[in-house]
């Protein structure tokens, strides 16, 4: 076998394994997740929202960018990983020391006395995940994703498993709150057994080019945190604690698709993207591959989202959650339109234009918030909808560099995606004709169901009839799940 092959390999098994990993699960967790909506308020989920919005700031800056940079810096030796190590845990000890500094006063400014408490414990988890940082790092570049994708998936099912108890047991948003705390305390217990790193004291002059690269990594993260989670913001501080929850439940429901395939590839693709780095060729037929069979999955689960918002949430939340209705229609093709957009930075990353990246990130910041301010006069629908005609244009740059630096054409990419957009074209036809011809009399349930399942069968025809042949690459790529390892 040629190398290129047995990195298929590699590639194959590892998307293969965490994919198993998280589809078990989720099979569990999605249903817990419409139980404990079911048990808690919108308020809840609203408070849990405000910690969340505070914290993934801090989350990003205690990280440092120190694991994409032990990944993608091919020359680390063991003495410089291990100072990379420590300064990890002193990240994490400041991280939580910001965190509760600033619990109260943003509890005022949220009008939401209660988020204090929420925010300090919850910040507990940047100390526990600092231990694991590195290690974790270190098995992705050592390409153990059958563990990894075990780690995984254990940590999901005992955080659903133990916020269903906690939420029964009347726990209200303390429920989400310990749920979300249990990730961390799962994933590094779990890492620490199976990966260990010894610590030294760092010494800047020998890990300056880490952190370096590090700091265009995490400035770039950061402001991608600032504007992902300023509709948040602006929900909560100008719309309310209500109209938030149900945003957040919107959300939730119309990234689950990408969030589930975009956290296994990109459990995967960074050490893949990293061994190949100089080897531009395959960079393209990776970033073609790969984003062609992202889009088969993740454009008709997010277009069927949108295309049935409204029966769902009728039959699954209940008449208390209409207000996610609009947003989640919205907020689902945003989540269409942000799946071609997950590779682009860490490609760019390892072909040196992660300070690129950082700066179109911070462009971001400054045109997002302010068109989610606008947005807001038209409550949660408008700020969904920035996601949807104003997010796009926003990282268009992004395309225009990466195809210049790995001398990429924009039709081989777009012909990568048509086979899944002629598809989801198709879909919305046939679902739009099973609108209009059911009756309005007919069960809620019924009409669900025949949207669903014509939906589907509309898709698989468009795939199997029209665009047998262009799946070959990826279909290629699958085989090679049963390749030996790399």
């Amino acid at each position: 076998m040629t190398d290129q092959e047995r990195l298929d390999g590699v590639l194959a098994r590892g998307v293969a394994w965490t994919a198993a990993a998280k589809w078990l699960t989720q099979i569990v967790t999605w249903g817990i997740t419409l139980i404990v909506a079911r048990l808690l308020a919108p308020s809840d989920y609203g408070l849990l929202g405000i910690a969340v919005i505070c914290l993934n700031f801090v989350t990003l800056f205690s990280e440092f960018g120190l694991g994409t940079a032990v990944i993608t810096l091919q020359d680390l030796t063991y003495e410089q990983v291990s100072q990379l190590n420590s300064l990890s845990l002193l990240l994490g000890f400041i991280g939580f020391g910001v965190a509760a500094a600033t619990a109260y006063p943003l509890g005022i400014f949220f009008k939401a006395p209660k988020v204090s408490l929420v925010i300090i414990v919850m910040s507990i988890g940047f100390v526990v995940s600092a231990f694991r940082t590195v290690p974790y790092a270190l098995l992705q570049k050592d390409l153990r994703f059958r563990l990894l994708a075990f780690i995984e998936g254990l940590q999901i099912a005992i955080q659903s498993i133990s916020t269903l108890v906690l939420a029964f047991l009347g726990c209200r948003y303390w429920a989400l709150v310990l749920g979300n705390l249990s990730v961390s305390l799962t994933s590094t217990a779990l890492t620490l057994i199976w990966r260990r790193q010894s610590f030294a004291w760092p010494r800047l002059s020998q890990i300056q080019k880490a952190l370096v690269y590090s700091w265009h990594i995490v400035v770039g993260r950061l402001s991608c945190a600032v504007y992902d989670t300023s509709d948040f913001i602006v929900a909560g501080r100008v719309l309310g604690q209500a109209p938030l929850g149900a945003y957040t439940m919107a959300w939730t429901l119309a990234q689950a698709p990408l969030e589930k395939l975009s956290n296994l590839v990109n459990r995967v693709t960074p050490s893949v993207f990293a061994a190949i780095q100089s080897d531009l060729a395959a960079l393209r037929r990776y970033l073609r591959a790969i984003t062609g069979g992202l889009a088969l999955v993740i454009f008709p689960a997010t277009l069927g989202m949108a295309l049935v918002a409204r029966e769902f949430v009728q039959l699954a939340l209940g008449s208390k959650w209409s207000g996610v209705v609009l947003p989640l229609e919205l907020l689902a093709l945003h989540a269409l339109l942000r799946s071609n957009v997950i590779l682009l930075t860490p490609v760019l990353n390892v072909v040196g234009e992660q300070r690129f990246a950082m700066w179109n990130n911070l462009i971001a910041l400054v045109i997002l918030p302010i068109s989610f301010y606008i947005g807001s006069r038209w409550g949660t629908g408008g700020i969904a909808g920035v996601w949807v005609f104003v997010y796009p244009f926003v990282f268009l740059p992004l395309y225009v560099r990466l195809f210049r630096r790995i001398q990429m054409k924009a039709g081989e990419y777009l012909g990568a995606l048509w086979p899944a957009v002629n598809g989801c074209i198709l879909m919305t036809v046939a679902v739009g004709v099973v609108k209009r011809m059911l009756s309005v009399s007919l069960a809620l349930y019924y009409r669900f169901a025949l949207e669903i399942l014509v939906g589907a069968l509309a898709y698989v025809l468009a795939l199997s009839l029209i665009h047998r042949n262009r799946l070959g690459p990826f279909f290629r790529l699958v085989k090679s799940f049963r390749l030996r390892p790399f």
